[in-house]
């Protein structure tokens, strides 16, 4: 799940002369670098290449020779398109909670760096705008009419993010004036709304779910616009995952996780340990926990390296075959003759393929553009009794468990609640000092405002030749496919492989 805000100063333009931007956040000003071989703080002018393409240029003096490696993909800031709008002094200057810090603000020229391991020579890379209060504000609290909505699926800590943009801009800025949307996207248009206040937030992060509701979809540009200018909404809040970041997202690869990500992987031990308990309790016990993961399998894979009772994990990005030698089949029957059970992770998204070849069946997609899925829970289950059964002769003992509507639906654990409470905040100071259009994530562990357009071009995936997916294989000791999938993906119908991948681009 993400966080993405977009301000709209509608109070200023007429109905159509109005198009805000519903889906990001943003930046601007110039910065300090500093030499490699020098410790003299350099200063040059930021240099827009288009006000509207979020990607600009710092040009550093080096040595006497010109050096345009150090890249800012920026976001905008309402002065962009109001160039004499006001500033205000940031309320923080005056607050007792923010009293004992040394340095309130953010330095408008502090940047994160995308990458954080670099080589001697190498470019210094792409960079966003780190996120943060700032010293001016470019609202008053009687002008802000926020509103907040949630799209798409559950996951942990919806709640949360909910109940600290509210108390965030209530005890920070003093904004007494935020709506919550109901039902997602359509909710705009198609729901009434709540007036929330910080006793109406007050306990909801306890709660599992989204206190606003959320739907899937709706997203009709033109109605939700006439409705922000109807009711005077100047501050949008998003929450979402990758659909609704495209409206306006998973795990991306700029930002470091998204939030419930902790909890999802700490609640799947849950069904981990219990499928475990059931598959060494009997003889010949098989157990498999099919997990979230539609197109990366990092709660899979984290979550079974966090137990260190599962002899296999399959994922989306490691394609795995069942039969011959190295296939699942003989490394199942390995551990059964071995330990007399084994246990399976699987996330929902591995071998698709394997699964609409098998039901001759291509997926639909969902109302926010997702693939829908085939249960390859299921599939791997009967397909893996079948073959012990009819061609191994050996009587198993099947457990299969799902989780994943438990998993979503739970509160956010302790870390998650923080996470959730840092990400609100940071779109709150955001905000109320002018930018707009943008994601906030964490990205190298700093928080940074990142164009939306940046955080859905693509998926973040398991690097299946990375040390993460290697330190699995060696907790595992699980077969690694990869020698062998080329010659199982030439035995699948080309046709049915040609048809699904192209619906997951077109999905992504």
């Amino acid at each position: 799940m993400e966080l993405s805000l977009s301000n709209s100063s509608s109070f200023r333009f007429r109905r159509y002369d109005f198009v805000p931007r519903l889906h990001s956040f943003s930046g601007l000003g110039s910065f300090h670098t500093f030499s490699s071989n020098k410790s003299i703080s350099v200063r040059r002018p930021l240099i827009w290449r288009q006000p509207r393409l979020l990607r600009i240029k710092a040009q550093t003096a080096i040595d006497g020779n010109s050096s345009d490696d150090f890249i800012i993909e920026d976001v905008p800031h309402l002065t962009y398109f109001l160039p004499d709008l006001p500033s205000y002094t940031n309320p923080l200057k005056r607050s007792q909670a923010y009293a004992i810090v040394k340095k309130t603000f953010v330095n408008p020229e502090d940047m994160v760096a995308k990458e954080i391991i670099v080589q001697k020579d190498s470019p210094r890379g792409i960079h966003f705008r780190r996120a943060g209060p700032r010293e001016k504000v470019f609202f008053t609290p009687e002008e802000v009419r926020a509103c907040i909505v949630t799209c798409g699926g559950l996951c942990p800590g919806i709640n949360t993010v909910i109940r600290e943009i509210v108390c965030g801009l209530k005890n920070m800025y003093g904004v007494d004036d935020v709506l919550g949307i109901q039902g997602g996207y359509s909710g705009f248009y198609s729901k009434n709304t709540l007036n929330l206040t910080t006793k109406v937030v007050n306990d909801i992060h306890k709660r599992g779910g989204t206190f606003l509701q959320t739907s899937r979809g709706g997203h009709d540009t033109k109605k939700i616009v006439d409705n922000i200018q109807d009711r005077g909404i100047n501050q949008v809040y998003i929450i979402g995952g990758d659909g609704t970041q495209k409206g306006a997202a998973a795990i991306y690869k700029v930002i470091d996780k998204s939030f419930g990500f902790d909890t999802a992987v700490e609640e799947a031990q849950r069904a981990i340990n219990a499928a475990h308990v059931e598959a060494e309790s009997v003889e010949n016990g098989v157990g498999i926990v099919k997990l979230m993961g539609r197109y990366s399998g990092f709660i899979a894979m984290l979550a079974t390296l966090g137990n260190r009772d599962v002899d296999c994990c399959l994922i989306p990005e490691s394609p795995f075959y069942l039969e011959g030698p190295g296939g699942l089949y003989e490394y199942v029957e390995q551990q059964l003759k071995e330990n007399r059970h084994v246990l399976i992770v699987l996330a929902e998204g591995a071998g698709q393929e394997y699964v609409a070849q098998s039901m001759q069946a291509f997926q639909e997609k969902d109302a926010s553009g997702n693939r829908l899925l085939l249960d390859v829970g299921l599939w791997l289950t009967q397909h893996i009794k079948d073959h012990f059964t009819n061609v191994r002769k050996m009587t198993i003992n099947m457990k299969y468990i799902d989780p994943t509507y438990m998993i979503r639906a739970i509160p956010s654990n302790a870390s998650d609640n923080i996470y959730c409470t840092l990400l609100a905040q940071s779109a709150v100071h955001g905000a109320m000092a002018g930018f707009t259009g943008f994601t906030v994530g964490p990205v190298n562990s700093r928080h940074a405002y990142i164009p939306i357009n940046r955080v859905t071009e693509t998926t973040n995936t398991v690097n299946i030749t990375g040390r993460m997916w290697a330190r699995l294989l060696a907790s595992t000791n699980q077969p690694s496919f990869v020698h062998h999938c080329q010659t199982v993906r030439e035995k699948v119908d080309k046709q049915t492989i040609d048809a699904i991948n192209n619906m997951q681009i077109n999905s992504i």
